[in-house]
């Protein structure tokens, strides 16, 4: 995490994110015949360092690219496709704009109640011992005489999948294929996590209104040569250090 200052000098907590020689690996049409008819996009990244095997190695072979370390699956129309091979860079997304982040939490091992649902535990006095941070009753009487399944109690916290919506990029890096995005994102340091546009934030709402329509379906390198190392977005409106009136 990092912290960037906008045009106003407000600062802005940020996570940096990098895009590191994420490809297209395989075009997968719809074989359900959905409709709206939809097409699958794989997407790898990271030159992977492990050992293969054979199947793989055949699998990123044929679509003409390095072995890669993660493979993730995005769904999108038909007028998007992709040639295979086709770089996606850090100038794919639109400063100013609002993404989803996904990724693995990070693990805290078994948890009491109260760190893992957020319980007030049991009262600290009057006779209560060794017992404060308990959860108190499971179950109810003879009937139904067992406990209900999906009862919050102690076990493992964390190391699940979480997705964080409507984070904002405030700046990319067209050298160093860098994302900054405003705010936390799940996962831990060097951990892999799925970047799509923001679900939750229709048309227009989900870029700024001088980037419409986006780069569609993905930048071209040409451009990217073109385009300046790093753009940062706008936040607009009036300088929040100037005194209102009451």
């Amino acid at each position: 995490m990092s912290a960037l200052w906008d045009e106003w000098g407000v600062r802005h907590p940020v996570t940096i994110l990098q895009l590191e020689q994420v490809q297209v690996v395989q075009i997968k049409e719809n074989q359900k015949n959905i409709k709206p008819p939809l097409v699958a996009v794989q997407v790898g990244c990271s030159e992977g360092k492990n050992r293969f095997k054979k199947p793989l190695l055949g699998h990123f072979d044929s679509a003409g690219v390095n072995p890669k370390a993660k493979l993730l699956e995005f769904h999108i129309t038909p007028d998007a496709v992709v040639p295979v091979g086709t770089e996606i860079r850090a100038a794919h997304f639109v400063p100013g704009q609002y993404v989803d982040v996904t990724a693995p939490s990070i693990g805290k091992g078994f948890a009491g109640v109260m760190k893992r649902w957020n319980f007030k535990g049991l009262p600290a006095s009057h006779g209560t011992s060794l017992a404060h941070r308990s959860a108190g009753s499971t179950g109810q009487n003879q009937d139904p005489g067992r406990v209900f399944k999906g009862k919050k109690m102690a076990g493992r916290l964390g190391g699940q999948s979480a997705t964080v919506l409507n984070l904002k990029v405030l700046k990319i890096d067209n050298v160093l294929n860098l994302i900054y995005i405003k705010g936390s994102v799940p996962g831990f340091d060097n951990q892999f996590v799925r970047i799509r546009d923001a679900i939750k934030k229709h048309g227009k709402k989900c870029f700024p209104s001088d980037c419409i329509p986006p780069p569609f379906p993905t930048i071209i390198p040409e451009i990217v040569q073109t385009m300046p190392r790093e753009l940062m977005a706008k936040t607009g409106g009036v300088d929040p250090f100037i005194p209102r009136e009451v």
